[in-house]
């Protein structure tokens, strides 16, 4: 049975992960779930699980996230910190990494030593985040996959105006029955949300390279559209969603 030396958990808004890694910092599981309301229960029973295959027994627990409080842990760390450290190691560089979740943003300036230089959080408001595609994808009942496919195959655009989440999601219906095209209107969806985000990375100063953490990292649409508004094509982890418990466990390492 494997030894688990360190875990992270990160208990996001829509999702909870949790990373298992060994004293060189090498991931030995993950794990991703739809956050449960009682994430303290939803907690224990993934680790109980986790328990029949991995030595967990003394793994020190390092917990990140909205959540994070309700949650037993050896030690609780900020979601910047985490997502900073996570990403860096990942690629083993400094730059700016943006962390796009289900209902905040994250555009975080790191050194080339790994350190947190600045931050900027959208975390008052779902735009530009997960929630901002969702609204539409859950009203048109089309997938966030295929939507990002028809902004990809798309070759006009229309504009959407609103900055919100839920007038976004009007002004699409809106557009959809004065007869714009779906492909036309979604790539518009997806630019405004892809504006948003680098209004928010020229706030702080944009330091190359581009890296993406969060489950939106995985919409080609996104990345594909931040490379041409940023002119940098990004870095994106084999696993975005979990780079946050991923900085957890090994910051866990130290304790």
């Amino acid at each position: 049975m494997e030894k688990v030396k360190s875990i992270g958990i990160d208990a996001g808004s829509t999702t909870l992960k949790i990373v298992g890694v060994e004293e060189e910092g090498k991931i030995l599981f993950s794990v991703i779930e739809d956050a449960d309301p009682k994430i303290e229960e939803q907690t224990d029973k993934l680790l109980g699980e986790l328990r029949n295959n991995y030595d967990i027994e003394n793994s020190k627990i390092v917990a990140t996230g909205y959540g994070s409080n309700l949650i037993k842990a050896d030690k609780k760390v900020t979601e910047i910190t985490c997502h900073a450290k996570g990403i860096y190691e990942y690629f083993k560089t400094g730059g700016t990494a943006v962390d796009i979740g289900g209902q905040d943003n994250k555009v975080i300036l790191i050194s080339k030593n790994g350190k947190v230089v600045d931050f900027i959080m959208n975390d008052k408001c779902a735009s530009g985040t997960g929630r901002f595609l969702e609204n539409t994808s859950w009203r048109l009942k089309i997938s966030t996959e295929k939507m990002a496919e028809l902004a990809i195959s798309s070759d006009n655009e229309v504009k959407i105006s609103s900055t919100c989440a839920v007038f976004a999601e009007s002004e699409v219906i809106s557009q959809l029955s004065r007869g714009q095209k779906l492909e036309h209107v979604i790539k518009g969806l997806h630019r405004a949300m892809v504006k948003r985000i680098t209004s928010m990375v020229y706030a702080i100063g944009f330091n190359p390279p581009l890296m993406l953490s969060g489950g939106v990292a995985k919409n080609k649409a996104v990345a594909q559209m931040l490379e041409e508004e940023l002119g940098e094509k990004p870095l994106i982890p084999e696993n975005p969603q979990i780079m946050g418990a991923f900085g957890a466990a090994l910051i866990g390492l130290s304790e």
